[in-house]
């Protein structure tokens, strides 16, 4: 019997849905992985998805592949909402050709993100792929090119936020790499430019899929990755997450929540958090969590860098990016990875409004051999130059030291800061008491008789005279020394009074940030 249209329809349909088949499904479940489509239900909401070029094939007959054809080729596209706002989303299936990108492949998701472009909505991507289908050749690597040229013109006008939820190898990981946040699960992920056995082959290295290019590895010390996730539930639910901190696209305004938390609420125990002792730790996770409302903060690179705090809050309903030193991590000093780590996330809020608020503690940048070989001072010019082009509200808070050109970088009076605040605990200074006690008195400390005692003596003096905020709002460097229970009230007034800013950066094609 001659099967209707409606008919043929419908069995294509249910063909597409299968993917690779049921025997290739099963076995991503059995390396505890989800199928492209089961992605893409829990993450967008129920009902939203419509996708976009599902019969699309390949069109390849060379080494038999004229006989190996799946509808869809080997990726779902489409556009949905994640909490009822819309976006649009890729989502490679690994059971069609391991994942693998095809001319065919490339185009629909390069289709997806033209049409996101136009519509400014963000575009997710769920990475799983065994790289480029080596039987396509050139034309494979020539769809990796057109997706990293859009993933690059759509940098800092819609955001981009890249899963990878399988492997992402060679000329794949560029395209998350470009992109403005890195999801990756722990035990299932893994991103490499070349893989295990290449290196072995090439360095004779003998190194795991995870250790070279796992999720924690990229979570801490190469910084690809923002985000180690126990599972792709977990990857999924904070993608959705960080979402709700970030506009649509950068002519949009933040998303605001109601938020039942007080603005005038006064945290007393700040007013202790600070320790007499200069020297001694604390949290600087405490301060930020009494701060922003119900203490929910979103923490981005938490594993990378930690001396650096970055991550999402609400102050007053509005989203803010918060960037912080952690004393609590080698006393909070800038280094190379802290620097880079602070620069980008600066970029990312101002490029997409999202006002800045920075919570200080520096004794300054890191010194040694190592850093100063590595390039501490293009890469900590890089925090600087952030900083100084950033045209978003911004506002910071001193809690103890800011010493030395670390004070400058951090959001100071002299690079644009709005409003500059200190608490009564701040010291800022050129340097720490004892470094500049050890300078400027040295030959005095030196026919002392009791060298201990001078030293300290001139300590203490230094201490009472420069170690403290009222220096600098003497000058207007800084505008108020604020109470620390105050703080909270003090950044939503200042925020809602600078909520219409305006500042403007020279014409020019673009800058030449130190890279």
């Amino acid at each position: 019997m001659k099967k209707t249209k409606i008919q043929v329809l419908d069995e294509l349909r249910r063909k597409a849905l299968l993917g690779g088949g049921e025997k290739r499904i099963e076995d991503q479940h059995k390396k505890g992985k989800l199928t492209a489509r089961e992605r893409i239900d829990l993450l967008l909401d129920d009902g939203s998805f419509e996708e976009i070029g599902m019969f699309v094939q390949h069109r390849t007959a060379d080494f038999g592949l004229d006989k190996q054809k799946y509808l869809g080729d080997g990726v779902i596209t489409g556009r949905g909402s994640i909490h009822g706002r819309p976006v649009v989303i890729f989502s490679q299936d690994f059971t069609v050709f391991g994942g693998s990108l095809s001319e065919a492949h490339a185009e629909k998701i390069c289709r997806v993100m033209d049409l996101a472009l136009k519509l400014g909505v963000p575009i997710i991507g769920l990475n799983d792929s065994g790289g480029a289908r080596i039987q396509e050749g050139v034309v494979s690597l020539g769809g990796y090119a057109e997706i990293f040229l859009r993933n690059t013109l759509a940098s800092g006008v819609v955001p981009q936020i890249s899963a990878v939820l399988g492997p992402c190898a060679g000329g794949a990981v560029y395209s998350p790499a470009i992109t403005d946040f890195v999801f990756m699960v722990k035990h299932t992920s893994h991103m490499f430019v070349t893989g295990p056995n290449v290196v072995k082959t090439v360095t004779h290295e003998d190194i795991s899929f995870e250790d070279l290019g796992g999720a924690l590895t990229h979570a801490t010390k190469s910084g690809v990755a923002h985000f180690a996730m126990e599972n792709e539930v977990e990857c999924l639910d904070g993608i959705k997450r960080i979402l709700s901190f970030i506009p649509q696209n950068n002519v949009d305004d933040v998303p605001a929540i109601a938020t039942d938390d007080d603005a005038n609420r006064k945290d007393m125990e700040l007013d202790a958090l600070v320790p007499e002792n200069p020297n001694k730790p604390y949290d600087m996770k405490d301060i930020i969590r009494k701060v922003c409302d119900r203490g929910d903060f979103l923490e981005v690179h938490e594993l990378y860098a930690p001396n650096l705090i970055v991550g999402f809050a609400r102050l007053g309903g509005e989203s803010v990016g918060i960037i912080a030193n952690q004393p609590s991590v080698l006393a909070g000093v800038l280094d190379i990875e802290s620097s880079l780590k602070g620069a980008r996330f600066v970029r990312f809020c101002d490029a997409f409004n999202i006002p800045l608020v920075v919570l200080e503690d520096v004794p300054g940048f890191l010194p040694g051999s190592d850093q100063e070989w590595r390039g501490i001072i293009k890469h900590g010019a890089k925090l600087l130059y952030a900083f100084c082009e950033a045209t978003v509200p911004r506002i910071t808070v001193i809690t103890r030291k800011a010493y030395g050109g670390a004070y400058d970088v951090m959001n100071s009076k002299h690079i644009r800061g709005d409003v500059n605040y200190a608490w009564p605990t701040a010291e800022i200074a050129v340097m720490g008491p004892k470094g500049a006690v050890e300078i400027i008195f040295r030959k005095e400390i030196e026919k002392s008789t009791d060298k201990e005692k001078a030293l300290e003596e001139k300590v203490d003096e230094y201490r009472q005279k420069f170690a403290n905020p009222y220096i600098a709002a003497e000058r207007g460097y800084i505008d108020e020394v604020i109470m620390p229970h105050e703080t909270r009230s003090k950044l939503i007034r200042a925020l809602k009074f600078l909520e219409n800013k305006v500042d403007t950066n020279p014409r020019k094609k673009h800058g030449n940030i130190p890279l």
